[in-house]
């Protein structure tokens, strides 16, 4: 069983000599990041300015991290941030030829994973190999503290010294309880014989299953040397066993509606305690999908660190004839019998039992059932669906934010116009593309919702930030308006994004430096009376005004109305910058006399900042603008603009 790879890995490349290989190391790794240089352009996620720093801040933020550079740099710039090798984040450096691949840190974190799948991943035409050095690896075959993926340490601070008694060739007895450890069986260590394991006086009473293998039913008595145990059940902290609880445990929620959550914890903890049973071995909080959104149990979830997934009524129903307890209650309110056995069982399959059957407090109920083996959470049920709204920002990646960057890497479908989704290029390869036409961002936030209801993973894209003109607001007035059920329970987020204003803005000073509002010339879904209204408002009231969607064929007159309002309330030779293409190819931007606005070269893909009374041009190569922070009297008039010049 291969350990699980980190998630989110940032590839650092240090010239174009390893931009291809980076590139090709970032699709071999889930949501992997590359980042280069940004003296010398390439196909980067990100740019940087200085590596030393770029590293120091990635490791002390927790992120993987592969270098394609020598030992040496990593070593330099994060020896100073080197602490505690139990949280640090795994580092691998890689030749920047592809030669061999060497985990500095954190190589039972995830760094000897990575360097043995790009050993693997390239070894045919490369020849890497990966440069282990962890002893436990080299010469046990496994790497005790780093179990495979929800399996969990009941005693870390007994790994230290089993290891050692491994290493050292000395009797380590394996006691498996009902359930096999297959990858501590993969190594080269002949495990001695223990039929009694000293952690019984720690434990309590065991439970019945279908098969009692392992020590499980005996009475078993102490002191009978160094022993792994992998069990289910729970165990004082300072036993003298190494324990393993492996995920086998499914553990069925049922609740009212706005059941608080310190209820069902406490329901949960009493649960467990009475029935002797470890909350490490749970692998899964499962319920009723109509419970998706159900806050308690996403913090119970949470508390465990382990996933919430859902059921289907029907899929409960079936697991009718093997309930202990059937509600009509339950069944008036969701359509089957059970929801917290019924959860319980349909997790653990045909082969699981149920161990403890329902217990019940005011207004929760829980049960849990036992798989013959390790149960994968991410296979049964389904998730609570996620929404993120992404500001993609104006286009170019080093606009996008990391958040915004984070959720599209964590999604599974990607909803947008065409246009945007094709800037993102390489960000969403292998994800689920769902590209519409411009017009149609209804049907897009539809579709994006209904995905993300079925349990899906959603990334819905915009341009710019997505709250301003964007689609988030578009997503909140469909769940206002319709009230679906299905929608409500997905869970929303929103990655704000640089806007085009503030894109525009930036290349050429910084003319937002006061008061300032935004308007869209667009009548589409605002009259044009109301349009006119704010902009005489905005005109008359001395802000700096951004105007989005400036022209297009259909009403090419409404630039110049706008404009002569504006010379109505400021002087004729206020600067106004013209940017277009924004963060795109064959981006440009010009300064021009607000008297000029009205027939200059203007389309939809323009913004238009038009600079208040307080407005500075510098003059320079290039011209820069500003707006004071504060007016003073006596402040200067504004300089003038380029055509004065």
């Amino acid at each position: 069983m291969k350990p699980a790879l980190p998630n989110g890995v940032a590839v650092v490349v240090l010239g174009p000599g390893g931009a291809a290989l980076g590139q090709r190391v970032r699709g071999l790794l889930p949501g992997a990041r590359l980042f280069g240089p940004r003296a010398q352009p390439g196909e980067w996620d990100e740019a940087y300015d200085r590596v030393m720093p770029l590293l120091a801040e990635l490791f002390a933020a927790g992120r993987p991290i592969i270098g394609l550079c020598a030992s040496g740099i990593l070593i330099r710039a994060l020896a100073p941030l080197i602490d505690d090798k139990r949280v640090e984040p795994p580092v691998v450096a890689l030749a920047e030829d592809g030669s061999v691949a060497v985990p500095l840190l954190g190589g039972h974190r995830g760094a000897n994973a990575l360097a043995r799948a790009l050993a693997e991943a390239l070894a045919g035409d490369l020849g890497c190999v990966a440069a282990i050095t962890t002893a436990g690896d080299l010469r046990l075959g496994f790497a005790l503290d780093e179990p495979p993926p929800g399996w969990r340490i009941a005693n870390p601070v007994r790994v230290k010294p089993v290891a050692a008694a491994l290493l050292a060739g000395e009797a380590v007895a394996l006691v498996e309880e009902g359930v096999r450890a297959d990858w501590l069986r993969m190594g080269s260590v002949r495990w001695a014989d223990s039929p009694h394991p000293p952690i019984a006086k720690a434990m309590g009473p065991p439970l019945s299953r279908n098969a009692g293998e392992g020590a499980r039913g005996r009475s078993p008595r102490a002191g009978e040397g160094l022993q792994i145990v992998v069990t289910d059940r729970a165990a004082a902290a300072d036993a003298e066993a190494l324990i393993f609880h492996p995920p086998v445990l499914a553990l069925g929620i049922g609740c009212e509606r706005g059941c608080a959550a310190e209820e069902i914890a406490a329901l949960v903890r009493d649960t467990l305690a009475q029935a002797g049973l470890a909350a490490g071995a749970v692998a899964a909080i499962v319920s009723i999908d109509i419970k998706a959104d159900e806050p308690a149990i996403q913090a119970l979830a949470e508390a465990l660190a382990v996933p919430a997934r859902f059921f289907p009524a029907s899929r409960l129903l079936d697991e009718t004839a093997r309930l202990t307890i059937r509600s009509e209650a339950a069944f008036r309110a969701t359509g089957c019998w059970g929801v917290a056995e019924g959860a319980a069982l349909a997790a653990v399959g045909p082969e699981g039992d149920l161990v403890v059957p329902r217990r019940q407090s005011r207004r929760a109920t829980c049960a849990i059932a036992r798989a013959p083996g390790a149960i994968d959470a991410t296979a049964i049920g389904r998730p609570r669906g996620r929404l993120a709204i992404i500001g993609s920002g104006p286009g170019d990646p080093a606009w996008r934010t990391p958040e915004a960057s984070a959720m599209l890497a964590a999604s599974d479908d990607v909803v947008g116009y065409r246009l945007y989704l094709d800037l993102l290029g390489r960000a969403i390869e292998g994800k689920r593309r769902h590209d519409s036409a411009i017009g149609e961002e209804t049907a897009r936030v539809r579709l994006a919702l209904d995905l993300a209801a079925a349990g899906s993973s959603v990334a819905l894209v915009s341009s710019g930030d997505p709250g301003i003109y964007g689609l988030a607001a578009l997503v909140f007035e469909l769940l206002d308006r319709e009230r679906r059920r299905d929608w409500s329970a997905v869970d929303i987020a929103v990655a704000p994004g640089v806007s085009a204003m503030q894109a525009a803005a930036s290349r050429v000073g910084a003319p937002l430096g006061h008061d300032f509002c935004a308007i869209s010339l667009s009548d589409l879904l605002t009259p044009w009376d109301r349009i006119r209204a704010r902009v005489e408002a905005a005109a008359s009231a001395d802000f700096v005004v951004a105007l989005y969607n400036p022209r297009s064929a259909r009403r090419a007159a409404r630039l110049a109305e706008t404009a002569a309002i504006l010379l109505a309330h400021r002087p004729p030779e206020t600067p106004c910058v013209i940017a277009r293409n924004l963060g795109r190819a064959g981006e440009t931007h010009r300064i021009v006399r607000l008297d000029e606005l009205a027939d200059a070269d203007v389309d939809m893909l323009s913004l238009v900042l038009v600079g208040s009374i307080h407005t500075r041009l510098i003059a320079g190569d290039p011209p820069r603008l500003y707006t004071p922070r504060g007016y003073f009297d006596g402040a200067p008039a504004p300089g003038p603009a380029p055509g004065n010049q």
